[in-house]
């Protein structure tokens, strides 16, 4: 069984999204934390939660893999997710996906995601971190190339990012 633990750093801390988490959600125990700053949540979307649980009732936990939550480190409050899509593939690749709320956009956190989203990936013995965004979306790109990750692909509307390791 794979153990559960928040990956931090000095700004943020990544805090897996659990079966426990999304049963105590569905239930209405809402807590403190599990709304997001500003905005989007997971509660605001229980078909997600929903899905969720299945997966890990069809697949088991998928750990170290799956959603992450990103907590502001001073306050623990969520500004946004993580997925990490796993397990490893063929090739050592792993895929993953961020995005923060709104309101703490453009502060140089989205980084620290990454960079923790990396982390998670080498330590379930990735060989590839490999993300997607889309053209358009100039802050994902400078935050991806930020983190060390290359342009390897550019199909119509997106690029695809990786890191090896």
């Amino acid at each position: 069984m794979v153990k559960h633990v928040d990956t931090t750093t000095s700004p943020l801390t990544l805090h897996p999204f659990t079966l426990s988490d999304a049963q105590r959600i569905k239930s209405g125990e809402i807590g403190l934390h599990d709304g997001w700053e500003g905005g989007y949540s997971f509660i605001d979307e229980p078909e997600l939660i929903d899905q969720y649980v299945d997966a890990v009732r069809e697949g088991g936990d998928p750990a170290p893999f799956g959603p992450y939550l990103v907590r502001r480190g001073d306050d623990g409050a969520a500004i946004g997710g993580v997925n990490i899509f796993g397990p490893v593939g063929d090739d050592g690749a792993v895929e993953f996906a961020f995005g923060l709320v709104p309101a703490v956009r453009g502060q140089g956190l989205a980084v620290f995601a990454v960079l923790e989203a990396l982390a998670v990936i080498r330590s379930a013995g990735g060989g590839i971190a490999r993300a997607e965004a889309e053209v358009a979306n100039v802050p994902a790109r400078r935050a991806l190339e930020a983190a060390g990750l290359v342009e390897v692909a550019r199909v119509e509307g997106a690029i695809t990012y990786e890191f090896r390791f």
